[in-house]
């Protein structure tokens, strides 16, 4: 999985990753910290390189039976573009509107509604003390089965209006269940 985040994504990703007990997991920073349109393009690169090594060394294990971009709506150019991109190449994507922070957030609470990148945070400051973009993943471990269930709640519901992706929603859930069943 590729993350646009270079803190927060990555850290709650690792520590999830390390609670499953899933080593065939790997997480991947942007290192340009990327807008979406490039994420999905490194994660396009990275998935054909890993079919050509896999064909090459004549072993289908290479290869990744899935690829993941995690990133937010925030106001990035060309989102729609780099969902069309992502699913056109089989890329899997977990998208939160409006940022992360949302689905840190449903660990101890429902959805708020809409609302802006700052408030949510200003929220989930209310959960965890001094929450300033660092994740340790035993804070929000107890709370993951609720936020899966509020994640799927909100785009059910969202679905059910015809406004897939709308804030407040986030598609991290399908990510970390992909990770906890291996």
């Amino acid at each position: 999985m590729l993350c646009e985040g270079q803190n927060t994504e990555p850290q709650y990703l690792l520590g999830f990753k390390r609670w499953c007990r899933n080593p065939l997991v790997e997480v991947v920073v942007d290192p340009g910290h990327g807008v979406p349109l490039t994420l999905v393009r490194r994660a396009k690169d990275a998935r054909l390189d890993a079919e050509h090594r896999a064909a090459r060394e004549r072993d289908d294990n290479v290869a990744y039976d899935e690829v993941w971009c995690v990133f937010d709506v925030d106001d990035h150019p060309n989102l729609d573009q780099a969902c069309q991109m992502a699913r056109d190449n089989g890329i899997e994507v977990a998208l939160s509107n409006p940022c992360f922070e949302l689905w840190l957030l449903l660990h101890f609470r429902d959805g708020p509604g809409m609302q802006g990148r700052r408030d949510i945070a200003r929220l989930l400051r209310k959960h965890v003390s001094g929450y300033d973009k660092r994740v340790d993943f035993v804070e929000y471990q107890p709370g993951y089965g609720a936020a899966a269930d509020r994640a799927r709640r909100l785009e059910s519901e969202a679905r059910a209006a015809g406004e897939d992706g709308r804030n407040p929603t986030t598609g991290v859930h399908r990510l970390t269940e992909s990770v906890r069943v291996g």
